[in-house]
């Protein structure tokens, strides 16, 4: 059984991504936990005017997210009827990075899917802030899903690596799960870059050789200008149908968030994109 989270704040997008988890998960049994996360400045001051003397700002907002809740989980169910799929209502008054590492670590999550930010043309980033927030500082693998992406079958998925580090399986795990859930092919795409490892390489090779067999490896040799493009370039050459890397130190994930990235590069994924936290574990594998 897989536990799911996702986190809404009812917006298009967080509702396209629970769409889509429970289309990908369909054949699965799954817990789903819906996390909606309130903060005082979502109360404004018209609203405030309305609250009747005997309710408070606090349980007027909490109710009022419980019953946007209820009325998902009806729509889900009224629309796929899937007797393998459980569904709990989750609504948090606090820090919203905060509220999903508490929620992650009591109900034991594997997988946090969330919805990202579109933007056009040349303001386009990669991700709203809270799915960039999440990446960055939370402990549970989480996939984003692009603004508007419907789910399809996943034929493909890329795994992209600069080994900084070793792989463990641990932390690969929800990677193996999806592959073996889509029947999905894995393509590994080693980046030599400034940090990249050539040692580590090798060790990681032995690594998907016993974990991935069937994996197709494929090589590129790129400079920090340009390799956020020659990924994109990738995925699109490929039909690659879902992007996963691990956030480790001098990553892609790292650069990406940084400030000089996001000013410099007009670059958007239009994948869903795998992110899996690495266990910065220094020694051998295999």
């Amino acid at each position: 059984m897989k536990t799911i989270l996702l986190p809404t704040d009812f917006s298009k997008n967080s509702l396209n991504a629970i769409n889509y988890a429970t289309e990908l998960f369909k054949n699965e049994v799954c817990e789903f936990y819906i996390l909606n996360v309130q903060k005082a400045s979502s109360f404004i001051s018209d609203d405030m005017m309305v609250v009747s003397s005997s309710a408070t700002i606090y349980s007027t907002l909490i109710d009022a997210a419980k019953k946007s809740i209820t009325n998902i989980i009806s729509s889900i169910k009224l629309r796929e009827d899937n007797d393998k799929h459980q569904f709990h209502s989750i609504v948090d008054y606090d820090n919203f990075i905060d509220s999903i590492n508490q929620t992650s670590e009591k109900h034991q999550v594997d997988l946090i899917i969330m919805g990202t930010k579109g933007a056009s043309g040349l303001q386009r980033v990669l991700f709203g802030s809270n799915t960039a927030r999440v990446m960055q500082r939370c402990h549970t693998p989480v996939l984003a899903i692009p603004e508007g992406c419907k789910y399809a079958p996943l034929n493909k998925i890329a795994f992209t690596t600069n080994h900084i580090n070793l792989f463990t399986i641990d932390e690969l795990q929800i990677l193996k799960t999806v592959l073996h859930l889509c029947g999905s092919k894995l393509y590994v795409l080693h980046v030599a870059d400034e940090h990249h490892l050539a040692q580590k390489q090798l060790q990681n090779m032995n690594f998907f050789d016993a974990y991935f067999p069937d994996a197709e490896h494929d090589f590129i040799d790129v400079n920090k200008k340009d390799m956020f493009d020659t990924v994109h370039q990738y995925i699109l050459d490929n039909d690659i149908d879902i992007l996963s890397m691990i956030s480790e130190k001098h990553s892609f994930l790292e650069r990406l968030f940084t400030r000089h990235a996001l000013e410099t590069f007009a670059f958007s994924i239009d994948v869903p994109f795998l992110v899996v936290e690495s266990s910065n574990k220094s020694e051998a594998i295999i």
